[in-house]
């Protein structure tokens, strides 16, 4: 009951004047509320408007360093393709010069062998002959000096091949970095052509991080520079070198020409030496030949003499033999006897003496002339053999010899 009748007693009664304060304090908190509110939304907009206005900045801001970054990547994109193509050009050119070079070596092995033969084929003269003339000198002159130029040449050749390698190895280099560039610039490119709209643009998870592999700007194009630089110097060394084999290879050429001409001259010397010789040791022998017949004329006429005198000899002795049988005191020393006796004795002592002696002087000298004629025909087959071995053998083969310039 006293429940109940709490429950129903009267609600208290408020005065006038605390409902007029109550309405303006709602009045007073809802304005305060709105004005509160009124300055965030301002706040809010400036707010939009500056974000707005920074992102489009910094939109606009990357952008024009994606430009800047892609015209410094053109930039070096076309410097290491210039090289690229420079080294290229020359690693061309320098293969053709291997090739001359190559060319020239072959060609050196010929005269080579034609040098050595006719050394060889000069240790088949004989006697006297087997001489070391000027030939021979500049024979032995023309092989060191092929020899010479086949290691210039080798050496040459292998230092060509090593170049052509570097400027290979260069021309890697370049292209290594130009597909890198290619990529770096599609990369940016792609970047570049990135919008708002753009369908497929995404979050990435943690964007921002930048590990151990980005390298600094400084340190890119430094990259970039010691390339072009590497093929810059292995492009001049390369330059040097084709001027080097172009004056080796002129030079070479001179130097085997002038030899090789030496040795003709030498030659052509050599032969009219012998051939000289050799009619000189001909007239000799023809000279011989004369002296020998006019001795075998002499030589019979002596025999002739002492045949002839055996008569007058005869005549004497048959006188003397029957004048000795003189009889009695007729056998009588007279004149006569006195006279036959000493003509004995001259025809005897004119036969044994002088002619014998004459004949035997004469047969000598003939066998001395003789002696003479082997002696000159053997110096005149050594000649012989001589000019067939310089003449015919040598030179022949010689005129086949051709050095030409590569």
């Amino acid at each position: 009951q006293n429940t109940m009748a709490r429950l129903l007693q009267a609600a208290p009664k408020f005065h006038p004047a605390e409902w007029d304060v109550a309405n303006r304090m709602q009045w007073a908190s809802t304005e305060s509320q709105k004005s509160r509110s009124e300055r965030v939304t301002a706040e809010s907009q400036r707010l939009l408007e500056e974000i707005e206005k920074t992102t489009q900045k910094t939109r606009s801001d990357v952008n024009k360093k994606i430009e800047q970054r892609q015209e410094e990547i053109k930039f070096w994109k076309q410097e290491l393709d210039n090289k690229l193509e420079q080294i290229v050009h020359e690693t061309e050119v320098l293969l053709t010069f291997k090739t001359r070079l190559e060319k020239s070596l072959e060609s050196c092995k010929e005269p080579l062998a034609i040098a050595q033969k006719c050394l060889l084929n000069r240790q088949k003269r004989i006697g006297i002959d087997l001489v070391h003339d000027e030939v021979e000198h500049e024979l032995l002159k023309e092989a060191e000096v092929l020899q010479g130029v086949i290691a210039l040449l080798g050496r040459t050749l292998e230092q060509t091949s090593e170049q052509i390698r570097l400027n290979r190895a260069a021309k890697y280099n370049l292209e290594m970095d130009l597909k890198d560039k290619f990529a770096a610039l599609m990369i940016d490119d792609y970047c570049a052509s990135l919008t708002n709209n753009t369908p497929d643009i995404r979050y990435a998870d943690n964007p921002v991080k930048i590990d151990g592999n980005f390298v600094s700007p400084e340190d890119w194009r430094d990259f970039s520079n010691i390339n072009v630089e590497k093929a810059d110097k292995q492009r001049n060394n390369s330059l040097a070198l084709r001027a080097l084999i172009d004056s080796i290879l002129s030079q070479t050429a001179n130097d085997m020409r002038r030899q090789c001409e030496t040795v003709n001259t030498a030659f052509r010397k050599r032969v009219e030496e012998v051939k000289d010789a050799k009619h000189k040791l001909e007239t000799l022998l023809a000279m011989v030949l004369d002296e020998t017949a006019s001795q075998e004329k002499n030589i019979a006429a002596l025999k002739k003499a002492i045949a002839d005198k055996e008569g007058p000899v005869k005549v004497a002795q048959t006188r003397l033999e029957a004048r000795n049988r003189r009889p009695n005191v007729e056998l009588c020393c007279d004149t006569v006897q006195y006279r036959l006796i000493g003509e004995v004795q001259e025809i005897t002592k004119n036969i044994e003496r002088q002619l014998k002696d004459a004949l035997a002087q004469a047969e000598a000298v003939l066998k001395g002339l003789s002696r003479r004629q082997l002696s000159l025909e053997e110096e005149i087959q050594v000649k012989e053999n001589t000019l067939y071995i310089d003449e015919v053998l040598c030179m022949q083969m010689r005129e086949s010899l051709c050095i030409k310039s590569f």
